[in-house]
């Protein structure tokens, strides 16, 4: 069984001094973040971080997220989201061997986490607020799962696969995810598809297997289903996601709000 631990749309932000200033909110929240997580009764085996970890793409912002990630004593997996840099959380995260084998391509990558695998995916598209997955990372996706196929395997993206039915969401949404339903539908291990880019969390299908969203550790989304909606951001407390997974392949999701909540009362 791993537990793997989900942080997303973190969003540190650089001023235009081009330094990160430590009382900014997406810093607050992040430490808040961390804390909570380490307050958890059962650790998690790792964290992923699942994209929009600066919101500049600016050196300064990843230097203060590997930073303040310095506390979680658990591997941490960061992979990129339409606000991110590849080069420059690359170089900020030099001393992670998974993600500096990707020099020179797609931020993506596998890695086993206490028996279960973990397949970080690239949806960015440079310079664009949409997903998509080209025929050439399908099929490097195609050829990892096809690499274990008895593993559990929790499958990460930035862009969520599914419609979320908020309007500016779905118009930054990942572009015709066929190519990629197709290649999970041919590979059973595959348990959970986990996602960020939505700032609240959510659940969905794509080729029969549950897909996830993320709360964002800094601002949560309006949830406006209506049409044009209005897109705006809440007051709601901000959150992580926990990922149990077995090794029989069940796969069950938790939403965490961050701060440190002690048990009340103790129950028969």
């Amino acid at each position: 069984m791993a537990i793997i631990a989900q942080l997303s749309d973190i969003h540190l932000a650089a001023g235009r001094d081009g330094e990160v200033d430590d009382a900014s909110g997406p810093v607050r929240a992040l430490r808040t973040a961390v804390s909570s997580l380490l307050s958890l009764p059962a650790r998690p085996d790792a964290v992923v971080l699942t994209g929009d970890l600066a919101d500049g793409g600016r050196p300064a912002e990843y230097a203060r997220l590997h930073a303040l990630l310095s506390p979680l004593p658990m591997a941490v997996y960061p992979m990129p989201g339409n606000h991110d840099d590849p080069d420059a959380l690359r170089a900020a995260f030099a001393d992670h061997p998974a993600l500096a084998a990707t020099a020179g391509g797609p931020v993506q990558y596998a890695v086993d986490v206490a028996g279960v695998r973990l397949v970080c995916c690239d949806t960015t598209v440079p310079g664009r607020p949409h997903g998509a997955m080209d025929a050439g990372r399908l099929a490097w996706l195609d050829a990892v799962l096809a690499e274990a196929p008895d593993a559990p395997t929790v499958v990460a993206t930035h862009h969520p696969p599914y419609p979320i039915g908020i309007r500016f969401i779905d118009d930054m949404r990942f572009v015709d995810p066929s190519g990629f339903a197709e290649v999970i539908t041919r590979h059973g291990q595959v348990a959970r598809i986990i996602s960020g880019h939505v700032h609240r969390g959510s659940a969905g299908m794509l080729a029969g297997r549950v897909a996830t969203t993320c709360p964002s550790t800094y601002h949560q989304l309006f949830l406006d289903l209506s049409r044009p909606g209005r897109a705006a951001i809440t007051g709601e407390p901000a959150g992580f996601a926990v990922h149990l997974v077995g090794d029989d392949g069940t796969a069950t999701t938790h939403y965490v709000p961050t701060g440190n909540y002690r048990p009340l009362m103790d129950v028969e």
